[in-house]
């Protein structure tokens, strides 16, 4: 999806129709955990980028091998960074969630803003 009126519902949508493609021969609670993870990881990092960046230049979610991959793209460059406890405070744990729940992630900045590349491992 390429344009700045991208939602983390839209996201998620996107999540669970790749995610239906290879749905078929996969143990229910094997498909439900996964399906469970990459929506939980579109969501924090479309609702971060929308956040701290205002919008999201792009979003895609595709099957690589043993992997779905999502690409989330926003205008600012800042990388991503855990933000230290502070009692009474809410939010500040996503990215911590994203790190725990990806088997691989990379963070590349250009000079107009930067991609997440979150990728998580097929059962």
């Amino acid at each position: 999806m390429e344009t700045e009126d991208i939602s983390c519902a839209d996201a998620r949508s996107a999540v669970r129709e790749v995610l239906k493609e290879m749905s078929r021969g996969l143990p229910q609670p094997q498909m439900q955990r996964l399906r469970d993870d990459a929506l939980l990881v579109a969501s924090e990092l479309t609702a971060n980028a929308l956040l701290h960046a205002g919008h999201l230049t792009h979003f895609s979610a595709r099957l690589t091998g043993d992997e779905i991959e999502l690409r989330v793209g926003d205008a600012s460059t800042e990388v991503p960074r855990r933000q230290p406890a502070a009692p009474g405070r809410p939010g500040g744990h996503g990215w911590m969630v994203v790190q725990r729940l990806c088997s691989r992630l990379d963070v590349v900045v250009e000079p107009d803003g930067k991609t997440i590349v979150a990728a998580l491992e097929l059962p």
